[in-house]
């Protein structure tokens, strides 16, 4: 694109920018995965009769490539005085929630009358013009430790008490409202013939408002312990607020068409879009989709489309 971007590295995450001398539209993405270091020994990457397979290639390389064509096209057909028009932003840490890349995405996204999120669309290609916000949260158990089998009544079992807790905390989920309450990786206990003193759980929560996002924020504040006298700590809370529909941009053509046929939705994953509308620059995600990409996690993408 004859224009070289920065890499600026932020508690060491590497985030790319390509900013525009007077940027009108930010084009968003992330090159980390969910994928664990080792996973291309088992699922390497590979291209057969057209069809890329690999960890990551859905979710989100596949965008990021088209983010390049697509202003290697602007470029050819506009000359190179419209990139200035753009900011292309690639982070490091989506998957962990943007940690790290938060104020960048704030500052570059202020400067911009709009934001395209180029992870994959939903069925058919619609454009997603609202998201859930994301709650994540650690919830410590302290209980009492005590030799299991000589005196196990002198101590406070954590693990009975974070089950305790779990259960509660599940309990918070609405479904009719689309919200999301989900205990995840649990851990307690140090040793198989000691009283559990500490256990941990963590919490991933998603709203489609922000009032039912505060809701369960202050339930899960107030859960309680049974098992007396466990004490409970909460660690985390909000990370992303949701992109209400209304907080995205106005109808252009193609989103018009896109809700006209029923598939503007509000999905239950969050990439940093939500975070666009928050400093007034309204948010789209989704380019086009694979029909091969069937889920968000699918490493599966068609080429030449």
């Amino acid at each position: 694109m004859g224009r070289r971007p920065e890499i600026l590295c932020v508690d060491g995450v590497d985030h790319v920018l390509l900013r525009g001398a007077d940027p009108k539209v930010m084009l968003l993405g992330h090159h980390d995965t969910v994928w664990p270091l080792g996973t291309l020994d088992e699922l390497p990457y590979t291209e057969t009769a057209g069809v890329v397979s690999g960890p990551g290639c859905f979710d989100m390389k596949l965008g990021l490539v088209q983010a390049i064509h697509a202003l290697a096209w602007l470029r050819r057909c506009r000359g190179t005085g419209v990139l200035d028009q753009v900011t292309l932003l690639i982070t490091g840490d989506e998957e962990l929630g943007s940690t790290t890349s938060r104020a960048l995405i704030e500052q570059e996204a202020g400067r911009c009358r709009a934001a395209l999120v180029l992870e994959a669309a939903g069925p058919g290609g619609a454009l997603k013009t609202g998201r859930k916000g994301v709650s994540l949260y650690r919830i410590e158990v302290l209980g009492r430790a005590a030799h299991s089998g000589l005196d196990p009544e002198k101590g406070v079992n954590a693990t009975i008490a974070i089950a305790e807790v779990v259960l509660a905390i599940a309990q918070l989920a609405d479904p009719a409202a689309g919200t999301t309450v989900t205990p995840t990786v649990m851990s307690a206990g140090t040793t198989p013939n000691t009283v559990p003193a500490t256990a941990t759980v963590a919490v991933d929560v998603r709203a489609g408002t922000a009032e039912e996002q505060h809701r369960v924020d202050r339930a899960i504040r107030e859960v309680a312990p049974v098992l007396v006298p466990a004490e409970i700590r909460v660690r985390g809370g909000i990370n992303r607020p949701p992109m209400e529909r209304s907080a995205a941009a106005a109808p252009t053509p193609a989103t018009s068409t896109r809700r006209s046929r029923g598939s503007s939705r509000v999905r239950d994953c969050s990439p940093p879009s939500s975070r666009n509308s928050q400093v007034g620059a309204p948010g789209l995600n989704g380019g086009r989709r694979s029909p091969d990409a069937r889920a968000r996690c699918s490493p599966r993408v068609r080429t030449g489309l």
